[in-house]
C-alpha cells in the first residue's frame, strides 16, 4: 500500500471520528434534561377523614320491602345463579347446591352436596338462613362467610337483593312473612315530635322569663 493511500484512509477514519464526537456533543446540549420548579402534573390523594368510616347500612323492614318486591325482577337476577345453582323441588346439585327452600332452611343440610368446613361453623352460630342473613352473604359471600367455596363477588344493590330474596321466598320458603316495624315507617320520626303549642318559651339572654298568662276566672 502506498503512502497516499494510507493518508486518504487515515484522513477518512479521522474525520468520521471528529463527526460522531461533534454530533454527540451537539446533540447533548440540545437534549439536555432542564431543571424545573414544580411538576408538570400533580396527582392529588383524598385523604380519610379521621371519624370513622362511613355509617353501617341498616337491614330492610322486610315485613315492608318483600310484600312490595319484584318477584320476576328477583327471577332475573337470579340467572346470575343458574351457572351454579337449581331452585326447582328436587333439582340437582351443580357446582353449588340446589336453593328449593333455602329461605328458612339450615345452612349447610341440602342432601348430596359436599359443603366446605366454612359452612359448618357458620351453621353453628346461624342455624336459619334468615332473611337478614341472605340479604348479608348474598351481598359479600366470602365476607359475610370467610372460607366459603363460593367464589360470586356478590350483589351490591339492595333492591335487586330483595327482589331476588323474594324470588327465593317464593320457591319453598319457610319463614313467615314478619309485620312490617313502625319505627321505619315514613313519617315516624314527625309523629313523636313534640306538638308546637308544648314547645318552651325560648329565654333571650339578659332577660327575666315571661311567665305564662293566667286563666280568667270563672264568672
Amino acid at each position: 500500500m502506498s503512502d497516499l493511500t494510507f493518508n486518504k484512509i487515515a484522513g477518512a477514519v479521522l474525520a468520521t471520528g471528529l463527526a460522531i464526537v461533534g454530533l454527540r456533543e451537539l446533540s447533548a446540549g440540545v437534549f439536555a434534561p432542564q431543571p424545573t420548579d414544580k411538576p408538570g402534573y400533580l396527582v392529588e390523594v383524598a385523604e380519610e377523614a379521621s371519624g370513622g368510616g362511613a355509617a353501617a347500612e341498616l337491614p330492610p323492614d322486610w315485613g315492608t320491602v318483600l310484600p312490595a318486591a319484584d318477584v320476576a325482577a328477583g327471577e332475573t337476577a337470579f340467572a346470575k345463579c343458574k351457572s351454579c345453582h337449581t331452585i326447582n323441588d328436587g333439582g340437582a346439585n351443580g357446582t353449588g347446591p340446589n336453593l328449593y327452600g333455602v329461605v328458612g332452611g339450615k345452612p349447610g343440610l341440602h342432601a348430596g352436596f359436599a359443603y366446605s368446613p366454612a359452612i359448618g361453623a357458620f351453621s353453628g352460630e346461624h342455624p336459619v338462613w334468615s332473611y337478614d342473613e341472605l340479604n348479608e352473604f348474598i351481598q359479600a359471600p366470602q365476607k359475610h362467610m370467610p372460607g366459603t367455596k363460593m367464589t360470586f363477588v356478590g350483589i351490591k344493590k339492595t333492591e335487586e337483593r330483595i327482589n331476588l330474596i323474594a324470588y327465593l321466598a317464593s320457591h319453598g320458603g319457610k319463614l313467615a312473612l314478619p309485620a312490617p316495624d313502625p319505627s321505619r315507617q315514613p313519617g315516624a320520626e314527625t309523629a313523636e315530635a313534640p306538638a308546637a303549642g308544648d314547645a318552651a318559651t325560648p329565654v333571650v339572654e339578659g332577660e327575666a322569663p315571661q311567665a305564662s298568662p293566667a286563666a280568667p276566672a270563672a264568672k
